[in-house]
């Protein structure tokens, strides 16, 4: 059963994203992730500076009425909203803070990979959560 990053945090999470995995012929994974699934997140603002500028943002992927998915035992789906989570305050400061908008369009990365597509679709707790670590 997963624990929601909010119980843990003891904060709201940063923004929210629409998703959606590429499949195997768009160069995506085999299999779909689990709950608790930590890939990182590139914007492609990011992207167009270099390569492979990868942010630390996990996602917690909701499910079609927007709740947590708890059970963490079988695939998420192939498309829908995720919770994005920063992890480090101090990068939330320095950098995410600044430039995280709206409509904005990125990736969930592995590595140098793209693997889904995402737009940011709402903001949350990003301007209040902890600045510091």
């Amino acid at each position: 059963m997963w624990v929601p990053y909010e119980t843990e945090r003891k904060h709201p999470h940063d923004f929210t994203v629409r998703y959606r995995f590429y499949s195997v012929e768009e160069g995506g994974r085999k299999h779909l992730p689990y709950q608790g699934y930590r890939s990182d997140f590139a914007f492609v603002e990011d992207l167009s500076i270099t390569p492979i500028s990868l942010r630390v943002i996990h996602p917690e992927f909701e499910d079609e009425n927007r709740e947590i998915i708890l059970e963490d035992s079988q695939s998420v789906p192939v498309s829908g909203t995720a919770r994005m989570w920063i992890l480090f305050a101090a990068s939330r400061r320095e950098r995410d803070v600044k430039t995280i908008k709206l409509g904005m369009k990125g990736y969930f990365m592995e590595g140098p990979k793209r693997v889904a597509k995402a737009e940011v679709i709402e903001i949350n707790g990003l301007f209040s959560n902890p600045m510091n670590e």
